[in-house]
């Protein structure tokens, strides 16, 4: 354990990419290799499900300190984040200084010392769990061993662990109970530090490293080192994600060596067809396909050998439908009769990376969508539908086309080089996203929560209302989009300006106005407004408008019934 707290220190401590990456490369020189293996799954999104409730961990956190449960939450308020909070409550010897919850079946040996005067953490006692034989893979195993135990053993077994290790090691091992885990490193920065230390390609090791792998049952060898493509039947390719348009669309030369299509609003997909297996991957490495059964046709229609990338967006009619169709299918374990045919769905294919087992990254875009559009039109099947290449003479044509993008379901246009690779990750240079500018609206501020992490001590979180006659109603909550600056004066104004407690929340002066940037709007029983935005977020803060000057619920409405 001691080797993985020592390189999330490390990660926690720069912004630096390179001291990053050094840092993740010594830990795989010298960790256990079952721990490597659990470190990749943690930074590749793949970690263990939570195995207890968060109030169970409140309430023994707050009993093993010594401190009434309000405190804690109190505490919780302040210091932003759960996993934090229990490791500084819980100090070293709060647990074993009470002797109702000593384990004479512990695996460390305290004979030679009365834990009621321990001062220093067990970590540091030899023979204690918390010895380097004990790493990583040992506390994701004891952890996901806590599943099936009842509350109380449950209890004991998190006591237990927390007696254990000292204070950093508690904080790492809480994260790991409670599922909240960033570590302020990407997936492909770890790669990175991967492929150096394996020696490999990097780009290789990234596909290698997508698919159907359990950390629970493959080594660190097979994982990384071993190539075997009869295992690997199921695996996606690592997405190539565009960056927005930072300059002037003219800057990018003549229209016609780009291919430009719109943004399909959707889940980003791959259907991969190998050898009579059918798999359906999410952008985010989520195995999708028992999601979309509409798929299964494409095992005996697609040629063995192709995988296809694309959006997958709710579509009848010939024609996407809004998001919120395809959101009424999302987290659902079992799909009735009645949603299938509510929100149907397609894929709507801009790329074809694989072709009769043949993989086709390296090829110009140009060829790859030549073959992706006979293809499409041989099979010619309505869960299989090709993203319309647009054809303008000038980039003021593809603006207006751009701004009308709303009125066909879509984000914008992406703009592809015709001559450029499927390359990995997000890369500069050769495919770029031109997104419509986002909807606003101007609210005013009447709630306030504190942040999380660094923000825990500044009011960072806000909800939103605009006017319904005299009557401020919310109708969303935002807390992005502000300087650092800005926030700072924000949580001076909700300190001095509090005209009520609710818990965490202080309700405030109706005074701030701010515009509130959104990327879509929909009707939502569950909000009072009637109202929901899609990633709302502060534009800007209005110091030249009063409160009476916010947008009334009939604005939102309208805006509704154009874009909704």
């Amino acid at each position: 354990m001691k080797d993985f707290v020592h390189l999330f220190t490390q990660l926690d401590q720069t912004t630096k990419t390179l001291k990053k990456v050094a840092a993740l490369k010594q830990y795989f020189d010298e960790a256990e290799e079952k721990d490597k293996v659990w470190t990749i799954a943690l930074l590749s999104h793949r970690r263990p499900k939570r195995s207890i409730r968060t109030n169970q961990l409140r309430e023994w956190a707050a009993e093993a300190a010594g401190i009434p449960l309000w405190i804690f939450e109190d505490t919780y308020h302040v210091v932003g984040d759960l996993a934090e909070t229990m490791s500084l409550v819980v100090s070293e010897s709060s647990i074993t200084d009470k002797s109702e919850i000593r384990d004479q079946k512990s695996e460390i040996s305290l004979s030679s010392q009365d834990s009621r005067t321990r001062t220093r953490p067990l970590s540091s006692v030899e023979g204690s769990d918390s010895n380097p034989s004990k790493g990583l893979s040992y506390w994701i195993k004891y952890v996901k061993s806590i599943k099936e135990l009842e509350d109380d053993e449950k209890k004991q077994k998190i006591l237990d662990a927390w007696d254990q290790l000292d204070q950093t090691e508690r904080f790492v091992f809480n994260k790991l109970i409670t599922g909240g885990w960033r570590m302020g490193v990407s997936q492909k920065l770890m790669t990175r530090a991967l492929a150096q230390h394996a020696g490999l390609d990097e780009n290789q090791l990234a596909h290698r490293l997508m698919g159907d792998w359990d950390p629970e049952t493959i080594s660190f060898h097979k994982l990384v080192v071993e190539d075997h493509p009869e295992d690997r039947l199921s695996q996606p390719y690592p997405f190539y994600l565009a960056y927005p348009i930072e300059d002037e669309v003219e800057e990018l030369g003549d229209p016609s060596d780009w291919l430009i299509e719109r943004k399909w609003d959707g889940i980003r997909g791959q259907i991969i067809q190998r050898e009579d297996q059918l798999y359906v991957w999410s952008r985010g490495e989520e195995l999708l396909t028992e999601k979309f059964p509409e798929f299964e046709v494409f095992t005996d229609l697609l040629p063995k050998g192709t995988v296809l990338d694309g959006e997958i967006t709710a579509f009848e009619n010939d024609q996407p439908l809004p998001f919120n169709k395809l959101q009424t299918r999302i987290g659902r374990k079992t799909l009735s009769k009645k949603i299938l045919e509510n929100a149907p769905v397609a894929l709507i294919a801009y790329d074809l990376l694989e072709f009769e087992g043949k993989d086709l990254r390296k090829s110009p875009m140009a060829e790859r969508r030549s073959l992706l559009e006979k293809l499409i039109k041989d099979i010619d099947h309505p869960s299989l539908q090709l993203s319309e290449s647009l054809e303008f003479k000038s980039w003021g044509e593809y603006r207006k086309v751009r701004e009308a993008s709303r009125a066909h379901h879509a984000e914008g246009l992406m703009l592809k080089r015709k001559d450029s690779e499927y390359k990995v990750g997000r890369k500069k240079g050769d495919w770029w996203k031109w997104k419509v500018d986002p909807l606003t609206i101007d609210a005013v501020m009447i709630y306030a929560m504190r942040g999380h992490g660094r923000r825990a001590n500044l009011y960072t979180d806000y909800t939103f209302a605009v006017w319904k006659g005299d009557e401020l109603v919310p109708f969303t909550k935002a807390y992005s989009g502000l300087t650092d600056a800005e926030i700072r004066k924000v949580d001076a104004f909700v300190k001095k300006n509090t005209v009520d407690r609710f818990g965490p929340v202080r309700s405030v002066k109706p005074e701030l106005v701010f515009e509130i940037a959104f990327e879509g709007i929909e009707r939502s029983s569950r909000h009072k407004s009637g109202i929901s935005l899609r990633f709302p977020r502060m534009n800007r803060w209005r110091h030249d408008k009063s409160a009476s000057e916010a947008n009334t619920i009939d604005d939102l409405h309208g805006l509704l019934e154009l874009y909704g």
